[in-house]
């Protein structure tokens, strides 16, 4: 409010004249009166503007609080899925402890649990990388070694380390893999 006070003060007396001298038949109380309807004006956009500033700021809060929970909690869905193969391989386990000479019986169960986690992964967009005999690609592989072969061509991968996967596209962990050069 001082601040409004303040600008009439440093108006120049030119722009005082020409307020004065463009409504010479108002009486003073008059100007009064409109000045004061403009101070309660005044008040009340800066009491609207304090109470949208205040709302906005709670909204920003509110928005960072569930954008962290997210986060925290993003995963969720896929854990509670990943416990049912915990609770798989820890049957798997057991029977294996229980009769250790039904060896194929296990082998079936441990296919069956790899079987479900590989659906899983593919229920949410997980692919695997194929890298073997494929040109290189540093954008998905990471050699790991290089051999000279005299049968490959230069920049294909020749051996896979360690798979590599991709979610929605997105690659998320490289293959390390060797590859061939020709010799020189």
């Amino acid at each position: 409010m001082t601040l409004f006070k303040e600008d009439k003060k440093e108006m120049p007396d030119e722009d005082q004249n020409h307020a004065e001298t463009s409504k010479p038949t108002e009486e003073p109380t008059a100007e009064l009166s409109q000045a004061d309807k403009l101070k309660l004006e005044v008040e009340d956009w800066k009491d609207k503007y304090v109470r949208l500033f205040a709302e906005f700021d709670n909204m920003r809060k509110r928005n960072e609080r569930d954008r962290m929970e997210l986060i925290k909690y993003a995963h969720e869905e896929v854990i509670v899925e990943m416990l049912n193969f915990l609770e798989d391989f820890e049957r798997s386990l057991a029977a294996a402890k229980a009769s250790p000479g039904e060896v194929s019986t296990i082998i079936k169960g441990l296919e069956m649990v790899l079987a479900k986690m590989q659906q899983l992964l593919k229920k949410y967009d997980v692919r695997e990388i194929e890298a073997l005999g494929k040109k290189f690609d540093h954008n998905c592989h990471e050699a790991l070694m290089v051999e000279e072969s005299p049968d490959r061509e230069d920049d294909t991968v020749s051996e896979v380390f360690q798979k590599g996967y991709t979610l929605g596209g997105r690659v998320v962990r490289t293959a390390k893999v060797k590859v061939s050069k020709k010799p020189a």
